[in-house]
């Protein structure tokens, strides 16, 4: 008898000959794996007539799926009803060894022209490394297969969130961002020794430096952005930023105008939680036509300067007016260099919350308020 599979349906093809995969299941059967090796009683045998794929083929790459495709001799082509896919993360290739050693978990499809699609956000991630590779099947009438011999191994790695999955995680952010406080400055915090190398070795100008991987791990800023971090929330008693702060008992307080205006553009970069009760929401702050600028115009969702839930920058009789969302915790990114006389360096009176720290801080793959129905 066949055991049970965990049937999957996938969207209906976009063309003929670019069928996605139908009735493609996580199914417990017992293969054998790429060595050829097999349980004693595993009720799959070899056969050398049916063709072994080569020569495969990855394409068409987004962050929860690919196209796959190879070459096969013609000999016994028309007895292939299957194609069995072993799909391993590429840092744990055992990732299945908590299953019954004998019974693998394969990804098991219907023989359909190719390329096909693999989907699926149950065991695709983004931005994460795979191996892959195929045997062709011939489903008997008990129930058994008649398997070729294992492909070569193929490595691939996912794509980073497109627009449309940042756009996703927007619409839920917009959610929670609450109503909108005024601000008057953006502020970041360092050890004494950053702003000295600063002056030093850098003609007293802040210079951008590549983002760290905190946040969601689909995040196409993470790793590749280069920018400078400031924070702008402020307490809701004063309207002034707290006094204390993760990473560094001084702080540089610019006036919100010289880094946010109309001859700017801004971003939408990401939203997460680390396992706690906030949230914290990344924007981009891009001088027009700048580098950085270019960069995210083509990855990440453009917001209106004057209008959106997060940071508002709006001219009121002749001054500008900043808002920012009371309820996220808001992480800016400035992606040009600061000089540091074009605000003030100061000790703050506060205490450093090292457990406030974001560097390099994982999300929570769990939470329903920010996460998104895509590989995690």
């Amino acid at each position: 008898m066949e055991a049970p599979r965990l049937a999957h349906t996938m969207s209906s093809p976009t063309s003929p000959c670019e069928e996605v995969i139908k009735n493609l299941s996580l199914e417990a059967i017992q293969l054998c794996d790429r060595d050829g090796n097999k349980s004693q009683d595993s009720g799959i045998a070899e056969m050398e007539e049916l063709p072994v794929p080569h020569n495969i083929k990855i394409s068409n790459i987004t962050c929860d799926s690919f196209k796959i495709c190879w070459d096969m001799d013609a000999k016994s082509k028309d007895r292939i009803t299957h194609y069995f896919i072993d799909l391993n993360k590429k840092e744990n290739k055992n990732s299945n060894k908590f299953k019954h050693k004998d019974v693998p978990t394969k990804l098991v499809a219907k023989a359909v022209p190719l390329p096909m699609t693999v989907r699926g956000h149950w065991f695709l991630s983004p931005r994460t490394e795979y191996t892959v590779a195929v045997q062709t099947a011939s489903k008997q009438v008990d129930g058994d297969y008649v398997v070729s011999e294992w492909s070569e191994i193929i490595e691939f790695c996912t794509a980073d969130y497109s627009k449309v999955h940042l756009t996703q995680l927007l619409e839920k952010a917009e959610v929670i961002a609450g109503r909108m406080l005024k601000l008057s400055v953006f502020y970041r915090n360092q050890h004494k020794e950053y702003f000295d190398y600063v002056r030093e070795h850098h003609g007293n100008a802040m210079q951008p430096s590549v983002k760290d991987n905190s946040g969601s791990h689909g995040s196409p800023i993470s790793g590749k952005l280069e920018g400078i971090f400031f924070s702008c929330n402020t307490e809701f008693n004063t309207g002034k930023p707290p006094q204390d702060s993760p990473y560094g008992r001084y702080r540089f307080e610019i006036a919100a105008e010289k880094l946010f205006n109309p001859n700017t553009n801004l971003y939408f970069g990401d939203f997460y939680c680390m396992y706690t009760a906030y949230h914290y929401v990344i924007l981009v702050i891009a001088p027009v036509g700048s580098p950085g600028d270019e960069f995210c115009k083509q990855r990440l969702p453009q917001l209106n300067i004057k209008d959106n839930k997060f940071l508002t920058c709006d001219e009121e009789d002749g001054v500008m007016v900043y808002h920012h969302a009371q309820d996220v915790i808001l992480e800016v990114i400035y992606t040009d260099p600061v000089d540091l006389s074009l605000g003030t360096v100061a000790e703050i009176t506060g205490h450093q919350l090292m457990s406030l720290s974001t560097a390099n801080a994982k999300k929570d793959p769990s939470c329903k308020t920010c996460n998104i129905s895509v590989g995690r």
